[in-house]
């Protein structure tokens, strides 16, 4: 429950400057994140993760709404939702097993700087008192925890900062500076376009980039809480629940949202949370925030939140992926992936696109590398009438590409065998490789045998030799 409560005040002020990005009143966007965090907190796949209008989201709607206006936003929401409903449901959350190691860690690194540079312009150009504020935050941070672990710390500094500012009237930027907190929770969303061919042609590219975009942070989320905690999840459920989650937002709230994790990594990291009852906690409390506490939520300092989430930054990185004893004993390509992923994080400021980014460069070196692996030896029979090809590694486009050139085709017996017993055939560009071997032998008047592959390969290759055009 105190994990959930320092999460939701580290929360609420990313809301509503994400709001502003997107053109859209911040109540609309802290509504959304209630409903979204309560609605996640029973249905979905990951206990733990804070759900809420993020920012990712925030930046791919964000043209459509200052484009078209904020009348398209529910439509555009709800067409979101129901591709992630179908994503999930369809199964097609295990394509998460192809992340790589290196692209996560490059992923939590850059997550870490961005957690930290998003929080440096709230302590730069601000009054003298608000630096010892920031660093009253920092000291609660690090020497409370000497005494007692049983409520979080930054849940600690957070109240006694506030209410230091409270008791004395000092004046330092706040919360309520980010963006006005009425107090009133606005209507059912009411749709005020035409559900026609038209619209579902102006919103269905930003709906299919705000499902994918929303899909990917969460999963990415998901699977960070689960190797934080030991424990799995369900990811389809994550993506269905995120779906039903999102279209329940745009008809109360009116903006979709996915996994946030910078708080995520602040409720189950710092706050230790481990179940449902810090995120629904989180939803009740930005509710109580949003309504009847809104004007003491308007008074936290921004300094206090920025000093936690800078916290949260450093805690974030993975450190030992960076010393110099481990980048000399990383493959050299493994790095390189992480480092890119890393990159163009930071450089977009957008985590999905640094890790499809660092998926495909993964998935590049790892071809070349198992390009060069297979290995070709050729043994003549004694009596010179025959000769035998032993093929070792996995044959694909990659490395099948190049075996048409390790034959000796104008030296060779009339008989020739080609191994394949220590070899297995993976796609075409392998089968049309093969029947080019035995074109190119047939040609000179010798025979080919295939032989050794195993069940699957062998009815591979059955069904696709000769109709290649090799």
């Amino acid at each position: 429950m105190l994990a959930g409560l320092v999460t939701t005040l580290a929360l609420v002020p990313e809301v509503i400057s994400f709001s502003i990005v997107a053109g859209v009143d911040p109540m609309v966007s802290l509504v959304a994140s209630i409903v979204l965090s309560l609605t996640m907190s029973i249905l979905g796949g990951r206990p733990g993760v804070i759900t809420a209008a993020a920012g990712s989201v925030a930046l791919v709607i964000a043209p459509l709404v200052h484009a078209h206006g904020v009348q398209y936003l529910l439509p555009t929401v709800i067409l979101a939702g129901v591709i992630q409903i179908v994503f999930g449901l369809a199964g097609l959350a295990r394509l998460m097993r192809f992340i790589p190691r290196s692209v996560m860690t490059g992923f939590v690194n850059a997550l870490g700087v961005l957690i930290f540079t998003a929080q440096v312009p709230h302590v730069l150009n601000v009054p003298w008192l608000a630096y010892l504020l920031f660093a009253l935050t920092f000291a609660i941070i690090f020497v409370v925890p000497r005494f007692t672990k049983a409520v979080p710390s930054p849940l600690i500094a957070i109240v006694v900062v506030t209410a230091v500012v409270i008791v004395a009237h000092l004046v330092v930027p706040n919360v309520a500076d980010e963006g006005p907190l009425t107090g009133h929770l606005p209507s059912i969303t009411v749709l005020a376009v035409p559900l026609d061919l038209g619209t579902l042609q102006l919103i269905w590219p930003t709906a299919l980039s705000v499902a994918f975009v929303g899909l990917m942070e969460t999963l990415l989320t998901a699977k960070l809480v689960d190797e934080m905690t030991d424990t799995p999840s369900h990811k389809g459920r994550e993506s269905w629940a995120l779906g039903v989650s999102n279209i329940l937002a745009g008809f109360y709230g009116g903006i979709a949202g996915c996994a946030m994790i910078g708080q995520t990594i602040l409720n189950v990291k710092t706050g230790r949370a481990r179940t449902r009852i810090s995120t629904f906690v989180a939803g009740v409390f930005l509710l109580a925030l949003v309504t009847g506490l809104s004007s003491v939520m308007g008074q936290i300092p921004m300094v206090a939140l920025a000093a936690v989430m800078m916290v949260v930054a450093v805690t974030t990185v993975d450190w030992n992926s960076v010393k110099p004893s481990t980048l000399r004993r990383m493959p050299v390509p493994e790095t390189l992936v992480m480092a890119v992923t890393v990159a163009v994080v930071v450089v977009s400021n957008n985590l999905a696109l640094g890790v499809i980014v660092g998926v495909v460069l993964a998935m590049v070196l790892f071809a070349r590398r198992v390009a060069h692996v297979i290995d070709v030896t050729r043994t003549a029979s004694p009596d010179g009438a025959s000769v035998h090809y032993a093929v070792v590694g996995p044959l694909f486009f990659g490395s099948s590409n190049d075996l048409v050139d390790r034959f000796s085709y104008s030296i060779d017996p009339a008989l020739v065998t080609v191994d394949l017993s220590r070899a297995q055939i993976w796609d075409a560009s392998t089968v049309a490789a093969l029947d080019s071997i035995e074109t190119k032998y047939r040609a000179g008047g010798a025979t080919v045998a295939i032989e050794g592959l195993d069940e699957r390969s062998t009815g591979f290759h059955r069904r696709l030799t000769g109709r290649l055009g090799a």
